[in-house]
């Protein structure tokens, strides 16, 4: 097997060679839908004799565009390896997904799919998303039935949401300091796929409202941190006129000179009518992270259209003292 894609990779490193300056032209003009679908591998068949296995799943996320989700057992013990990106083409047979600079790239035949790193200098990649010396890398040989989901990671939080005829099923695995989250919408006209986020951090709370009061609802999950400092982050989706929703953009904190000095973390989120407030604690310049002495900062925020996409942008800024 090693030698197998050993062969493959240096089959499409050649083959790709000069190929990724076009890429854009190439995810307009190629289409994989005929390999979309579940890759597993093989201790798959013995699934029930306890083997362990890693299922490779395929999906179109809109015209041209894809996303890849890796997922492995997980009801006997922690699971191996967890990874989920969007990728691109970049020829007829193989997508290719960006880490921090580095390539992963997914080649596809008719019934397998073989994923190594881009430069063979760069195969500790394919590592930082398993365990136990596990590594991504690896070929997957599709399954033509629905792939059997029963062994598949748990997810330890679980909430569902409903305003103006949406539902969002929102879960996550909360299970270490890296984990998945899935939120699946219902009754949306057009699109009513999943959406799949690998997070740092556990989810902590997920709230709806119509925040822009267009008639349809936005879904926000709250998301903090691990470690001491607790530093939270915000996912949410905007239903766009109840047929399909969109990521909002939710700015860095840190970014904010005026809203981020003295943050260190510690947030807290709430939806207030329709506002979305954050919350923390305001650090002096000698505090430490278990006493706050600059009492606490409000933010709000307004749902906005940008350029390309709805975001939340600052609203007012309120400080109080600690109680």
């Amino acid at each position: 097997m090693k030698l197998r894609l050993l062969f493959t990779y240096i089959f499409v490193t050649i083959i790709n060679f000069g190929c990724f300056q076009n890429s854009e032209n190439i995810a307009t003009k190629v289409s994989f839908e005929k390999y979309l679908g579940d890759y597993v591998t093989e201790g798959y068949k013995n699934r029930y004799e306890g083997y362990d296995w890693v299922a490779v799943s395929l999906d179109t996320i809109g015209k041209n565009q894809y996303q890849v989700l890796i997922r492995s057992r997980s009801d006997k013990k922690k699971h191996t390896c967890q990874y989920n990106s969007i990728v691109v083409p970049v020829n007829d047979s193989t997508l290719r997904a960006d880490f921090e600079g580095k390539g992963i790239l997914f080649i596809l035949t008719e019934n397998e799919i073989s994923i190594c790193a881009e430069d063979e200098t760069n195969q500790s990649t394919m590592y930082y998303f398993c365990s136990g010396g596990a590594s991504l890398e690896g070929i997957y040989r599709k399954i033509s039935h629905p792939l059997d989901e029963s062994q598949l990671m748990a997810y330890n939080f679980k909430k569902n949401l409903s305003l103006q005829g949406i539902t969002f099923d929102i879960k996550a695995t909360n299970s270490g300091s890296m984990n998945q989250l899935v939120i699946e919408p219902s009754g949306l006209k057009i699109d009513n796929r999943p959406a799949h986020h690998a997070i740092e951090g556990t989810v902590t709370n997920a709230e709806i409202e119509d925040l822009n009061s267009d008639g349809s609802p936005e879904v926000l999950v709250y998301i903090t941190s691990a470690g001491s400092g607790s530093y939270g982050s915000v996912i949410a989706y905007s239903v766009n006129n109840k047929k399909s929703m969109s990521q909002v953009y939710f700015p860095g904190i840190a970014d904010n000179p005026e809203a981020g000095k003295g943050y260190m973390g510690h947030d807290e989120f709430a939806v207030v009518e329709t506002c979305f407030c954050q919350r923390f604690p305001v650090y002096k310049e000698d505090d430490t992270n278990v006493d706050p002495t600059g009492g606490m900062r409000q933010i709000q925020y307004k749902l906005v259209d940008g350029e390309a996409s709805r975001l939340f942008k600052i609203d007012k800024i309120v400080e109080f003292p600690l109680n």
